[in-house]
């Protein structure tokens, strides 16, 4: 794939809303909390499940149309001028960070590297805004996403049990930039 990349427009949102936003997964990080009077003991494990799932998004991208100029940044990858990603970001200049809130690739793009060039061309993004560390967030569930993470050289650094309003587990990664 030759991937390119550029600022989403108006007209871009309908085929973003209907990229597939779900995903399989073979395991889900379970949470375990173990709360007594003198400390608090969280254990999250990957867990593997007896059988695929199909792991709904925990936000209502269809709102997206509605708030996607107003609230993030929105970039686009592009394969032959085919919308086959995307990032959204929002940029918080007084801690100096970047946070990655949905990043989506179509279904027929996954697996060849797409999401993988997005965080990379965001992480320059972010470094030349002088920013110092990168977070991006998923749901416990999308286990490829934390897969992208951890090869992206992100570290676990902290969840919300409640995050989401479909009450799914947030797991949020960080990422020191250079």
């Amino acid at each position: 794939m030759d991937i390119k990349f550029r600022a989403a427009l108006s007209t871009d949102i309908v085929r973003i809303v209907n990229m597939s936003h779900s995903c399989s997964s073979d395991y889900v990080w379970q949470l375990d909390i173990d709360k007594n009077a003198s400390e608090i003991n969280v254990i999250l494990r990957e867990v593997r499940l007896p059988r695929s799932i199909q792991v709904q998004y925990p936000r209502d991208y269809l709102s997206l149309a509605d708030e996607w100029k107003n609230t993030a940044h929105t970039l686009l990858a592009l394969d032959g001028g085919t919308p086959v990603g995307y990032v959204r970001f929002r940029e918080q200049k007084t801690a100096e960070s970047l946070w990655i809130i949905d990043l989506v690739v179509a279904t027929k793009a996954r697996q060849k590297g797409v999401a993988t060039a997005l965080i990379r061309y965001i992480e320059n993004w972010a470094i030349e805004r002088k920013n110092r560390q990168i977070f991006i967030e998923m749901s416990s569930k999308n286990h490829p996403a934390i897969k992208l993470a951890k090869k992206t050289g992100f570290e676990f650094s902290g969840y919300n049990d409640h995050y989401y309003a479909t009450q799914d587990i947030a797991l949020f990664f960080g990422k020191l930039l250079k």
